[in-house]
């Protein structure tokens, strides 16, 4: 809901962006560190929100800044119940070793370094859109440590990327990136419309790769006889995840409601399936199948961070920041350009930021700003701030977490060199954006 105290000039103003910033200076150091990254922005979220209280009071519109903060809260919960579901299938997935069995018989297929190169790289590409990229990028990396012994150089380059692939990919689907997902839920754009970025967003992953092709060594990897077997249910865990993704869709495209109600009634499924293999397992050594568990394995630190950065961002907007930053940015910037490209410079800086500042502060903020833009401009911002974060290893959980599994073989500088080839990728998938949507600005 619509709430600006139009105090940017305070001291309470100015002081919730000063406590915003340092609150992200130290989530960026904790993240490089693997340290919890919830607790500086969940503290700073709290003190925000009292200086707006304490604004609002001033003004006689407390009530208003309650209002505020629920609506903010309401967006939270729809976010967090969602996710939970979706970590929940993902996490069931990994314990009944369906990402195992995969990664061993891509082990044992014997392929070449190039091919396992471009296999990994396809494979985080199309698995990123429904399971997080995070999960993606640590999947396809244990198959590049597992075959790429004595071989630092390929471990690098396929590292880096599987980075891309999964960033990539996670931007033409509505569940492959908490930023396409926020788009979704707000209603800005409808769910198959972000299939329209499939091109785009292969072409911001073809591109890099076909330079980095080159450096990986020829030659085949040794032979490994590792294998690992889907654990019962595991076949019946993955239909029910493609059932849930398809109840919240259609309940939302026919009814109107919310995609979290459909994504809880999927919780139900993985319930019901759970009550089966329990009733199954009883005279059977295979450990037994609890759904509960794997909610209690869920990034807890993740979410709550989520939480941080919606309250954060809602206690600016209360101060009129991010309006004046919406009139900055796509109302003067563009000012001199054509009606289709006004808003063009803003979207793809904002996608370069996110290799520097995570890009779901960055959406959320242009989400409450909300700006006129067309559909192809939606679609864009959709686009550069799943894809901006591949520029540098900091820029996505999926590099930070590879530079740790990969025992220093994968590290910011080895990425680093291979920036201009990623930032190619990304003017490049912009482009193709305006050429196969044109119909859309």
């Amino acid at each position: 809901m619509p709430f600006d105290l139009q105090m940017t000039d305070t001291f309470l103003g100015i002081s919730s962006v000063i406590i915003f910033v340092f609150a992200y200076c130290l989530v960026m150091g904790e993240e490089l560190l693997s340290l919890p990254k919830s607790k500086p922005v969940v503290f700073a979220a709290g003190l925000i929100w009292v200086l707006v209280a304490i604004a609002a009071k001033s003004k006689g519109v407390s009530s208003q800044a309650q209002e505020a903060v629920k609506h903010n809260l309401l967006e939270y919960g729809e976010l967090l119940l969602f996710l939970l579901v979706a970590m929940t299938y993902v996490n069931a997935m990994e314990e009944r070793k369906v990402f195992e069995a995969l990664r061993c018989w891509l082990v044992r297929k014997q392929f070449s370094y190039r091919s396992l190169f471009w296999i990994t790289g396809f494979l985080a590409f199309f698995i990123s859109p429904f399971a997080d990229n995070l999960t993606t990028a640590l999947i396809m990396c244990a198959i590049i440590m597992a075959v790429g012994l004595n071989q630092p150089r390929f471990i690098a380059v396929s590292c880096i990327n599987i980075v891309v692939a999964a960033n990539s990919g996670g931007a033409f689907c509505p569940f492959g990136d908490i930023t396409t997902l926020m788009v979704w839920q707000k209603g800005v754009l409808p769910f198959t419309d972000f299939f329209k970025l499939f091109i785009p967003a292969l072409v911001s992953f073809v591109i890099p790769a076909l330079c980095m092709h080159f450096a990986i060594p020829k030659g085949m990897p040794a032979s490994l006889n590792e294998n690992i077997k889907i654990a019962r249910g595991g076949i019946g865990i993955v239909i029910l995840f493609l059932m849930t993704i398809l109840t919240a869709v259609c309940l939302y495209n026919f009814y109107n409601l919310p995609p979290t109600i459909g994504m809880m009634m999927g919780l139900a499924y993985i319930n019901f399936l759970s009550y089966y293999l329990k009733m199954r397992n009883n005279n059977s050594e295979e450990p037994a199948f609890n759904v509960f568990e794997n909610i209690n394995r869920i990034e807890w630190d993740t979410l709550l961070f989520f939480y941080g950065v919606v309250l954060c961002v809602g206690g600016l907007a209360a101060f009129g920041y991010l309006h004046i930053a919406s009139e900055t940015m796509y109302t003067s910037w563009g000012a001199s350009l054509s009606e289709m490209h006004r808003q063009t410079p803003a979207n793809v800086t904002i996608g370069i930021l996110s290799a520097i500042v995570d890009n779901i502060p960055l959406m959320y903020a242009v989400l409450t700003m909300k700006p006129a833009m067309s559909e192809g401009q939606w679609l864009l911002i959709t686009l550069t701030a799943g894809i901006g974060g591949s520029l540098l290893s900091v820029g996505s959980a999926a590099g930070v977490a590879l530079m740790g599994q990969s025992k220093g073989n994968y590290t910011f500088m080895s990425h680093l060199k291979w920036s201009w080839a990623i930032l190619l990728g990304y003017f490049a998938a912009v482009f193709v954006h305006f050429w196969v949507n044109k119909g859309l600005f």
